[in-house]
């Protein structure tokens, strides 16, 4: 139930959050299980809140392990459909959980439900396609060797930053994988180097690949044009956007960065407390504005400024 409505929620925040999603088969978004999406991790776990988001059907997520260790984290998580994988560096000793998860997943297959896996494991903020862990080859194969008919659906996702609020994201789903394109009953090495060629081979052709710092091929891979009609519309609505929101964007940000030093989450930093302190923030101010008003059509600005932000977020400046 929290998952669904999050979700609706998630779904109307979207073009706020978002200055631009461009997607080249969006007919993919309504695909049944049992599927497995293998997907590139620039953003963190921005990119699994943008895929769980826009698609019809519940998605489980595979994250990494050590969010759960505190078991108040690990509920609340699980509450959103998230499973825990652990990798050597979080310890040997929890590696057995690894294959609980699996289980999970296989579970989940057979019920025709879908799963999202990083295929590359850790998150970097790079416009680059790193080395394919294992997992998602190890997910795969033992799902078909226990006579589940997965499909692996390659999901690449780019952004034109990594830093800035509002921004444009270019997602692209590649052809599928199924159990006829590897030959997994071959030794299990080869049949993991063959499963991850293939992978490479389908997400390579739609990860973007831009050195840092070359604002050219970011601009001409990201930018958007703006007929100047719809600047001149959105000016004042975004100008009142930025006034009203100022200090709501510069205290989560700042809660952000307080409570969470890692680094490669700023977006998931900030997405994640305004998403908790938004719809707060808009309920006290058109709870101020009736009560120096008297007036029910205070209770318009719950509609007005979401849209002032949106406007601001069509009209800021698109790159780094």
């Amino acid at each position: 139930m929290l998952y669904s409505i999050v979700k609706i929620i998630a779904r109307l925040a979207l073009p706020i959050y978002c200055r631009n999603l461009a997607i080249n088969r969006k007919e993919l978004l309504k695909h049944k299980g049992p599927l497995l999406l293998a997907v590139n991790h620039p953003n963190s776990f921005l990119d699994a809140i943008i895929l769980c988001t826009l698609f019809d059907g519940t998605v489980y997520s595979l994250a990494r392990g050590d969010a759960f260790k505190n078991k108040t984290a690990g509920k609340i998580l699980s509450l959103f459909k998230m499973f825990p994988v652990y990798r050597v560096s979080e310890g040997v000793e929890n590696m057995d959980e690894n294959y609980k998860t699996f289980d999970l997943c296989k579970n989940i297959f057979k019920q025709n439900g879908i799963v999202l896996i990083f295929s590359e494991g850790r998150c970097v903020n790079e416009w680059h396609l790193r080395a394919l862990k294992k997992g998602t080859a190890r997910l795969a194969i033992s799902s078909w060797e226990d006579g589940i008919d997965l499909e692996v659906l390659p999901v690449a996702i780019n952004y034109s930053s990594f830093k800035k609020f509002g921004k444009n994201i270019n997602m692209f789903f590649s052809d599928v994988i199924t159990k006829e394109h590897v030959d997994y009953t071959n030794t299990h090495g080869n049949a993991i180097k063959q499963f991850n060629d293939t992978l490479k081979t389908q997400l390579s052709k739609h990860v973007f690949e831009i050195e840092t710092g070359d604002k050219a091929a970011l601009h001409k891979a990201f930018y958007v044009h703006q007929p100047a009609a719809k600047k001149i519309l959105l000016f004042f609505p975004a100008l009142i956007g930025v006034l009203v929101h100022a200090p709501l964007y510069y205290f989560t940000k700042w809660l952000g960065d307080h409570l969470i030093k890692e680094d490669g989450h700023e977006d998931s930093k900030l997405i994640a407390f305004l998403f908790i302190f938004y719809p707060v923030f808009l309920i006290i101010v058109s709870t101020i504005l009736y009560l120096l008003t008297h007036n029910w059509l205070s209770f318009l600005s719950l509609l007005v400024f979401p849209f002032t932000a949106w406007a601001f977020v069509q009209l800021k400046k698109q790159l780094d």
